[in-house]
């Protein structure tokens, strides 16, 4: 079972230039002991994300949304929570990712992944 304190470790196993948010967001509240603002992070690997979508890194796109999966399935409750609620909510979200990244972002989606993205969707349509 995947937990939060493993969550940005896979990540950054198979995304390295993620390790320089990691890194920050560790020393940042590095005092703050269990309870990390994992959201936060969560906002800022969006964020990544899109950057790599407009760089085309296909690959690395398509390993990162590997790990988003087992998130969702082999993840702890938080971690299902979050992977849902903190990532696929803020890559929904033109404010932190801009207009073209959603539907881009649907391409790499797994089967899991791709099930929570639609529920999202449904709830906010009401």
């Amino acid at each position: 079972m995947i937990t939060k304190h493993e969550m940005f470790h896979l990540i950054v196993k198979v995304s390295p230039g993620f390790q320089d948010n990691l890194n920050t967001f560790t020393a940042e509240w590095e005092c703050e002991g269990e309870d990390l603002p994992i959201y936060s992070l969560l906002t800022d690997l969006a964020v990544y994300i899109k950057l790599l979508i407009e760089i085309d890194a296909v690959n690395e796109l398509k390993l990162i949304f590997n790990i988003v999966e087992r998130w969702h399935l082999e993840g702890d409750s938080y971690v299902k929570e979050s992977a849902t609620i903190g990532l696929l909510e803020d890559l929904q979200n033109v404010n932190v990712v801009g207009e073209n990244t959603p539907n881009k972002v649907e391409t790499y989606l797994l089967s899991e992944s791709r099930k929570m993205w639609l529920e999202l969707y449904r709830f906010w349509e009401g």
